[in-house]
């Protein structure tokens, strides 16, 4: 059993919470996931690792209420324990200085691209991140992105924070000043297949991370299957990270479409079920 430490709500449906976990706290670097049981009756789920506190042996988790097990742990208060959390897993990520990089996250992204920043920056790059969520209330971790930036800039869809406009257009205009040696994306599919464009057409070196089609976390069940320059890959084993210019978006996003009606599905029967 692993304890909640702390817990705190970004928004309605975004969560952070930090549990006790001294062994893997210790042992994860950037990239790392962890597989998180709420009970002995419940599915397992992977979570990106967006933190962790070796001398408070903790590790920290961004949750966002999606299905049944993602709503039940944004339940759970602290003192709370989960059944089971497995890590870390996956591949690191591999950081080496390489001069400037443009990190970009979109929404919950923003957890999974924390630990890159922070690890490129120590690695004595110069970093300059781009977040970006719909509406301000959905950016998350500004304050951490910045203490290992040299420069934020932040874009939301509607203008009601940072600048107005897709995160897409925020690259480009870094771009045109800046020489970026390497480019990390992550967030929705959508997003990422976007912003790969971007980097192709300036022909900058970019890694996208893909854990939003993570389901089983060990590579048995088969439902991560991404292809990446012709081959067949699985996300949980040999990711999360993949050169970005050769992930086939369009076939990940009608596999990230096949789960919805099962989702809301699922949703339903928990709710009728627990009114």
């Amino acid at each position: 059993m692993n304890k909640i430490v702390s817990k705190e709500f970004f928004s309605e449906n975004v969560v952070r919470l930090e549990i006790e976990a001294p062994r893997i706290a210790k042992a994860r670097r950037a990239g790392h996931f962890v597989i998180v049981r709420v009970d002995e009756k419940g599915e397992r789920i992977p979570l990106t690792i967006s933190s962790a506190d070796t001398s408070k042996g903790t590790i920290t988790l961004v949750v966002q209420r999606v299905g049944v097990t993602s709503g039940k742990l944004a339940e759970l208060e602290v003192g709370d324990t989960v059944a089971d959390l497995v890590g870390p897993l996956g591949q690191a990520t591999d950081v080496k200085k390489v001069g400037t990089v443009l990190a970009c996250g979109g929404g919950v992204g923003v957890a999974p691209l924390l630990p890159i920043v922070e690890a490129n920056k120590k690695a004595g790059n110069k970093v300059i991140s781009i977040i970006a969520a719909r509406t301000r209330d959905l950016i998350i971790l500004e304050d951490q992105i910045r203490e290992f930036s040299d420069e934020v800039i932040v874009m939301t869809d509607d203008g009601s924070y940072g600048e107005k406009g897709l995160i897409t257009e925020g690259m480009e205009k870094v771009i045109a000043r800046e020489k970026i040696d390497e480019a990390v994306i992550i967030g929705p599919a959508i997003m990422m297949k976007f912003a790969s464009e971007v980097t192709r057409k300036h022909q900058i070196p970019t890694i996208a991370s893909l854990n939003t089609i993570m389901v089983d976390g060990t590579g048995m069940c088969g439902a991560c299957r991404v292809t990446v320059d012709g081959k067949t890959r699985f996300v949980c084993v040999d990711g999360p990270e993949f050169d970005a210019h050769k992930v086939d978006f369009d076939e990940m996003l009608m596999r990230l479409n096949g789960y919805k009606d099962f989702e809301k599905d699922a949703n339903e029967r928990y709710l009728k079920e627990h009114q």
